[in-house]
C-alpha cells in the first residue's frame, strides 16, 4: 500500500490537517439533504479508510465539521421558507423544513449546540414565507404550495416560538 503524499516521515503536519479538515467541511456544507451522511462519511476517511489519511482521532478537533453539519441544515431549513424558492427544483416545502428542524434539533442536542438563533432565523422567514402565500394565492397569483397540514404547521410555528399565524393559511394547507 502506497503511504499518503501527505505523511512526512510518519507525520502530517498541523497546517495540512486543517486543510483536509477545511476541505472535509467544505463537502458537508455542500452534501445535500443529510449533512449527517456527509459528516459521518468524512471521519470515516479521516480516520480509519485505507485510502485516507489516517489521522489519529485523539488529535483532532472535529469541531469545524460539527459546524458544518450544523450550517448545512440550517441552510436547507431556510431553503424551504423563502417563497422565491417555491417553483424551483430544490423547493421541498415546509413539511421538509419540518423535518430538517427536528433533525437539526436531534443534532443540536447531543452535540450541545445553542439552536435559538436559527429557530428565529427560520420564525422571520416562516412568517415572511406565510404572508407572501396568502397574497399570491388570493390574488390568483398561484396555487398554495404549503405541502402540510394546518396541525403540522401550527406545531412548527409554535416550535419555532410563533403565538399566531395569519388568518386565512386553515384553507390553504392540505387536508389530513
Amino acid at each position: 500500500m502506497a503511504e499518503s503524499p501527505l505523511v512526512v516521515e510518519g507525520k502530517i503536519s498541523e497546517k495540512e490537517i486543517a486543510e483536509i479538515l477545511e476541505e472535509e467541511a467544505l463537502l458537508i456544507k455542500h452534501s445535500g439533504e443529510t449533512p449527517e451522511i456527509a459528516f459521518h462519511s468524512g471521519l470515516y476517511y479521516l480516520f480509519e479508510d485505507p485510502e485516507g489519511p489516517s489521522l489519529n482521532r485523539e488529535d483532532v478537533d472535529i469541531t469545524l465539521l460539527k459546524k458544518a453539519v450544523f450550517e448545512r441544515y440550517r441552510k436547507i431549513l431556510l431553503r424551504d421558507l423563502k417563497p422565491e424558492n417555491r417553483d424551483r427544483r430544490i423547493y421541498r416545502g415546509i413539511k421538509r423544513s419540518i423535518a430538517n428542524l427536528e433533525r437539526l434539533k436531534n443534532f443540536c442536542q447531543k452535540e450541545g449546540f445553542d439552536m435559538n438563533e436559527v429557530k428565529r432565523e427560520a420564525a422571520s422567514h416562516l412568517l415572511h414565507f406565510l404572508e407572501t402565500e396568502i397574497s399570491d394565492v388570493t390574488s390568483g397569483k398561484r396555487s398554495p404550495s404549503i405541502n402540510c397540514t394546518y396541525e403540522e404547521l401550527l406545531d412548527f410555528a409554535k416550535e419555532l416560538g410563533i403565538d399566531s399565524l395569519p388568518e386565512g393559511l386553515e384553507k390553504l394547507c392540505m387536508n389530513q
